[in-house]
């Protein structure tokens, strides 16, 4: 099929297109001493669905449900997850969705603004959608760096790609590439305005290649992830704000000892409780946003392996508020002494027993 764009000519793969399902998986950075470096993908998602027919200019619907739906903007031009999508495209010659593009539906599970990486899901699921609509192939690798285009911290994004217990960082990249990558967010996912049409924003900044590298731990599947997450929310950006811009040297390498000691320790079996709760301890970020989370230090001290059989540590899950307790057995009475703290505090709190699971993944289904 051959589309006119103004003066220019686009060319559309015209064979029939299955419905195709993107699922994302939620994710909890820092893991204790290991902030801004370490992640876990976890058992709750951001699912697309994603539905083709015959070509037309009508505007992509997007709908939405679940977790945020009262909140997220379902112009294609205003959803994170569309422009992201759209930023992929246009960097690899597609000036716009494709107009055999129906609609788009997510149902999301993940809690917004809890440091359960709702905004990581929502920036992965957009790289693979514009992917799937662009039929890129982009390799796992090559998705990354569209990804840290939009979020300069790699723990979430790429647990939420790869999958699993993964450790990550940023590249020293040469001159170019570093300024490449370094170009102001407004300019990679520009506000477009009201009237902003196909021919707005069309040269985006192209990701160089290898921004980040990773790695996945070993991880022992009887350990679950005890998700105690309080009704209120908390924003990264403001959970930033609240971190010094200077550590002392006594204070790292407390969190360096750890973070080498706790990579290997979740994937022994029997997991060491002793080992990994203390191997679980931070200076770098838990003690400076406990003013952001009344009860925070009460629940990571008071609720310990010999208190509570079966956990092995507890942490503050990405930015908060959300606490994290990795634990063995006995889910319900950890999860229930840390609801018991909160309560001092007035604050209610839900829990979720979750996996530690796989990374994303899109599939073709026969279209209904």
């Amino acid at each position: 099929m051959v589309v006119m764009n103004g003066n220019e000519v686009q060319f559309f793969k015209t064979m029939s297109r299955n419905t195709v399902i993107i699922k994302v998986p939620a994710t909890s950075a820092n893991i204790g001493p290991g902030f801004d470096v370490v992640g876990l993908s976890l058992s709750l998602y951001l699912t697309l669905t994603v539905k083709f027919g015959s070509p037309s200019s009508d505007l992509v619907e997007i709908t939405y449900s679940g977790e945020g739906a009262d909140e997220v903007p379902l112009d294609p031009y205003r959803n994170l997850t569309t422009r992201v999508a759209l930023y992929v495209l246009r960097c690899n010659n597609h000036r716009s969705f494709p107009p055999e593009l129906v609609s788009i539906h997510a149902d999301n599970q993940i809690p917004f603004g809890r440091g359960l990486g709702s905004s990581g899901a929502a920036v992965i699921a957009g790289v693979l959608l514009g992917n799937t609509l662009g039929q890129l192939d982009l390799s796992r690798e090559r998705m990354l760096d569209y990804a840290l285009m939009v979020e300069r911290h790699p723990d979430n994004v790429t647990a939420a790609l790869v999958g699993g217990f993964v450790g990550s960082y940023l590249r020293e990249l040469d001159p170019v590439a570093s300024e490449a990558a370094q170009v102001p967010l407004s300019e990679v996912l520009p506000e477009y305005p009201p009237d902003a049409g196909e021919e707005w924003g069309l040269s985006p900044p192209v990701p160089p290649f290898g921004i980040g590298h990773f790695v996945r731990f070993g991880w022992n599947p009887a350990i679950k992830a005890v998700s105690i997450i309080p009704r209120f929310e908390l924003s990264t950006a403001k959970a930033r704000e609240v971190l010094p811009t200077e550590y002392s040297r006594k204070d790292l390498v407390f969190n360096m000892q750890r973070l080498a000691v706790l990579t290997t320790a979740l994937g022994q079996s029997p997991p060491d409780p002793e080992l990994i709760y203390e191997a679980m301890k931070d200076r770098v970020h838990q003690p400076y946003r406990k003013m952001l989370i009344p009860g925070l230090p009460e629940v990571t001290s008071s609720l310990t392996p010999q208190t509570h059989p079966g956990l092995l540590g507890i942490c503050l899950s990405g930015a908060g508020p959300t606490i994290l307790a990795l634990a063995t057995h006995n889910y319900e009475a950890i999860a229930e002494g840390a609801r018991a703290i909160f309560a001092t505090r007035n604050i209610e709190v839900d829990w979720k027993l979750l996996e530690v699971v796989g990374g994303s993944e899109s599939f073709s289904v026969e279209a209904n």
